[in-house]
């Protein structure tokens, strides 16, 4: 059975730290808009600020559905499974905002992060959480967490900031369905 609760409970909270992927749900305004929704979970990348504010350190990647949606109209739902021991599904909704790397608030928040100085990062993205709900997860499987990939930060540093930013330039300016993402400056 389902538990709406008033805010993150330090025990949700001790939870949410404990899980090593989480999932990010947005879509655009438009009835026909595509409706993303992103793993997340490079260690060192999120946490919970106080009991109503979760937030993550957004790294580059092959899309910006995310960034795109919040910017149009800052729906967001956050959701973690246990996929080891006791099963549990934790849901946030609120309202995301994106601090891009020329925002005057992103270096302290950046700082936040174990990965916040990476050239990888683009943004941070932090959730107004509105509403905190949790369920039973009994039907999500079990599943054993045998540590970080390190493709991408080999992939990263390989591109150098440059590449990244040029890399961002193409494939984040904008989301699959056309809305503004990132604003890359030429290097």
């Amino acid at each position: 059975m389902g538990k709406v609760h008033p805010a993150i409970t330090p025990r949700l909270q001790e939870f949410i730290a404990a899980q090593h992927v989480f999932f990010v749900a947005t879509a655009p305004l438009t009835a026909d808009g595509h409706v993303n929704v992103s793993p997340k979970g490079v260690a060192g990348t999120s946490l919970v600020v106080d009991e109503h504010t979760f937030a993550y350190l957004d790294l580059t990647a092959s899309g910006a559905e995310t960034i795109a949606h919040l910017r149009e109209n800052g729906r967001i739902t956050v959701m973690f499974c246990s996929f080891e021991d006791k099963p549990n599904i934790v849901r946030l909704h609120g309202h995301g905002r994106v601090l891009l790397a020329d925002d005057p608030q992103y270096p302290a928040w950046a700082e936040r992060f174990e990965q916040g100085a990476s050239p990888a990062a683009r943004a941070v993205v932090v959730v107004d959480v509105a509403r905190v709900s949790d369920s039973c997860g009994f039907g999500v499987p079990i599943m054993e967490y045998r540590g970080e990939r390190e493709i991408f930060p080999g992939y990263m540093e390989r591109r150098g900031r440059d590449g990244i930013r040029a890399y961002q330039a193409e494939r984040n300016a904008a989301s699959i369905d056309g809305l503004p993402a990132l604003e890359v400056p030429p290097a």
